[in-house]
């Protein structure tokens, strides 16, 4: 990747807007409240508070990266565009019928999600290709002609077009795609061959109406936000980080809004991913806890895990298939409703529940004072001692523990006859559990005993529960690296520019085309190449090849990452032993006597990230400077403990904190239990442990730092 002298990067979460500015090994950031109606604003706020602390004019910027949640969270509020779907005769309900599978079994009242576009805006048009993309049916084009006319008339701001097996041939659909481009200029269009050219039909058109739905609105806030910054003396590039874990220029993002959807997330990835490489970490759990969600992410090896299909908008109990299924490359993991802002109520069997509904920042939690009258995470935390009420996000927040306290009261203690420390602890638990689940659960689907993982932990929230999450998943070790309050932020930093092409193109191994296999890769190889180019045109690339397969007759595949003698000399044993050896790790052994075939063909181009630093872990020193004392609820104990606060600041390497204690700093706080203990390491990162026999000090309660 190029180096730059001055970077910026940009997260736009729920709740707050992050910003870092770095400047070689100098950085600084800060937090803004998210501004809903116009995101740009709060970024240019953040950008001059950074330019301030730096002592630098924003025409020094020469390079802005970003990432947002817009995308996302346009889906889950049904607040795009006004859209059609264009596709094949017969195939109009593809979207309400989904896979025909029950998400729940068991529950006669379930209530499947409403498809994105209701069936008065799914149009159909005659025309059918075979899988392997051979005519059957040639386009009625007379047919579109007079669509496109009353589509125009209805005034459609984006269509989006999907026909069967045009991942195959592409023909039928650009053909469409000119006739709409000259009927309805001022719409904006999206085709499945582009947007997500692989097979099965309901999570491929589903993409492209999502990819569609966001298009004019992303579109028209990436213009504004390059023309603001622009005005605002910051004239430089500007990059959207994907959810794939690399950066694209802002001309594809706006292209493929779709791609953005997991994008701030992802930077959180990256940045656990960079840590993990500088401690040598090869089991790394990802825990990135921000005012909206929590995301879980498994790390193995310094890379963070992906996927082809992921779900936005879970209804139903954060359930796998009650969601939008959206088929991208993307980094896999688990996000749940579990923020700082998300919100406590009682429900009918009088039991506790926390999210996914957020306060987000407008009004917020009830201790923002700005209006929230139900309680948040936050004010629990803050109940709990786990904040400073006069030195939240650097003081320019301040907190009100009085309001705080009349929320928990009145929405969970009077209810359930709890006073409010009580009650506040019910709400911390809740959502720990909840997100401790969540992480078990994600670890048994990868089959991987999470027990064996280092937790690293950042985003504003995750410091303050990552200590709790840890004994209750039997984690012995964490880390909260330098900058976590700002993790995203400075994960879109640490990013490659990258892309991934995709094809579908069924092949089963006893009819293995090596030929075919090369023009395949080849072409798929110059399509993800020139996207990243556009980024940066001198930067070296690299790539990295993967093949889906599978065992006749089974529903789904396994990824399975090939080396450059498997692109050169296309061998059907060598790609059926990878198989198998990926097969038995997931399921124990492999399967005798069934075909395998190949279903999805991938091809990741990216330029090479920068090389981290190994860290040599500092011996323990002496203790920390403590610069007070304040009250702190341990879960684990149940009662409330006097515990040190030392300021992050102030500990050089080998300095250690015993439990119970809080660790302040400007973005965030680091809680650490009294079960545990920690040791400042020469960059910055704060390593968390279980204490040791030898170092079980203080068992009364007390902060011996």
């Amino acid at each position: 990747m190029t180096k730059t002298v001055t970077r910026l990067g940009v997260d736009i979460g729920g709740t707050f807007t992050d910003v870092v500015l770095e400047i070689g090994p100098e950085r600084h950031s800060t937090k803004v409240l998210t501004t809903y109606a116009a995101p740009e604003d709060a970024i240019v706020e953040g950008m001059h508070r950074v330019c301030a602390k730096a002592g630098i004019a924003p025409n020094r910027i020469r390079q802005i990266i970003h990432g947002t949640t817009l995308a996302t969270n346009a889906l889950i509020e049904r607040r795009g565009a006004k859209t059609a779907l264009i596709t094949t005769k017969g195939f109009r309900d593809v979207i309400e019928m989904r896979t025909e599978s029950r998400f729940e079994q068991y529950d006669l009242n379930l209530v499947l999600p409403e498809p994105l576009l209701p069936r008065n805006r799914r149009h159909v048009v005659t025309e059918r290709l075979d899988a392997d993309g051979n005519v059957l049916i040639p386009l009625d084009e007379a047919e579109v002609e007079a669509l496109a006319d009353d589509l125009a008339a209805a005034g459609y701001e984006s269509i989006a077009v999907g026909l069967l097996h045009s991942y195959v041939n592409d023909a039928h659909e650009r053909r469409i795609a000119e006739i709409l481009s000259r009927k309805l200029p001022d719409a904006m269009i999206s085709i499945s061959s582009e947007v997500s050219p692989q097979m099965r039909e309901y999570e491929r058109f589903n993409t492209t109406i999502a990819n569609a739905y966001i298009k004019p609105l992303m579109k028209s806030y990436l213009t504004r936000l390059a023309q603001r910054l622009r005005d605002e003396g910051a004239d430089c590039p500007v990059f959207l980080m994907h959810s794939g874990g690399g950066i694209i220029d802002i001309a594809t993002a706006a292209e493929f809004p779709v791609r953005l959807v997991e994008s701030g997330p992802a930077g959180g990835a990256v940045f656990a991913a960079d840590i993990a490489a500088r401690h040598g970490l090869d089991k790394v759990l990802s825990f990135d806890m921000g005012g909206t969600t929590a995301k879980i992410c498994l790390i193995q090896k310094q890379v963070p895990k992906t996927a082809r299909v992921f779900e936005v908008a879970r209804s139903y109990r954060f359930k796998k298939g009650s969601g939008m299924p959206i088929s991208i490359p993307v980094i896999d993991m688990v996000e749940i409703g579990a923020g700082g802002g998300s919100l406590a109520h009682v429900d009918a069997l009088n039991q506790i529940r926390v999210g996914p509904e957020s306060a987000g920042s407008e009004p917020g939690p009830a201790c923002y004072g700005r209006g929230g009258m139900r309680p948040a995470v936050t004010d629990a935390d803050l109940v709990l001692g786990k904040l400073d009420p006069a030195n939240f996000a650097a003081g320019t927040i301040p907190l009100y523990p009085d309001k705080s306290a009349g929320a928990l009261t009145e929405t969970l203690g009077k209810p359930l006859s709890m006073d409010v420390t009580e009650a506040a602890w019910g709400l911390a638990e809740v959502v720990d559990e909840n997100m401790a689940n969540a992480a078990r659960v994600h670890a048994v689907e990868n089959g991987e005993d999470i027990s064996e993982y280092t937790m690293i932990a950042f985003g504003g929230a995750a410091p303050l529960h990552a200590g709790r999450l840890c004994e209750k998943l039997g984690i012995t070790r964490c880390l909260v690296p330098q900058g976590a309050g700002v993790g995203s932020a400075i994960g879109f930093l640490r990013a490659p520019f990258s892309f991934e092409a995709n094809r579908s193109v069924f092949m089963k191994m006893n009819g293995f085309d090596a030929t075919a296999v090369k023009q395949l890769f080849a072409e798929m190889e110059e399509e993800a190449k020139s996207f990243v180019r556009g980024c940066d045109a001198n930067a070296e690339i690299r790539t990295e090849h993967k093949i889906y397969m599978r065992y006749s007759g089974q529903g789904w595949e396994v990824p399975v990452l090939l080396d450059q003698a498997d692109i050169s000399s296309p061998d059907p044993e060598r790609y059926l032993a990878h198989f198998q050896e990926e097969y038995s790790k997931l399921f124990g052994r492999p399967v005798e006597g069934l075909g395998v075939e190949i279903t999805v063909w991938a091809v990741n181009a990216f330029t090479e990230p920068d090389i981290s630093d190994p860290v040599e872990p500092a011996a323990e020193g002496d203790a920390a400077r403590v610069s007070g004392q304040r009250d702190l609820f341990d879960a684990a104990r149940g009662q409330m403990l006097k515990a040190g606060v030392v300021q992050r600041d102030d500990l050089a390497p080998g300095q250690h904190v015993t439990g119970p204690a809080v660790i302040t700093e400007d973005e965030t706080t680091i809680v650490l239990p009294s079960s545990q203990e920690l040791i400042a390491q020469p960059d910055g990162c704060l390593d968390i442990r279980v204490k040791t026999t030898a170092s079980q000090r203080d068992e009364k309660g007390a902060a011996n730092v």
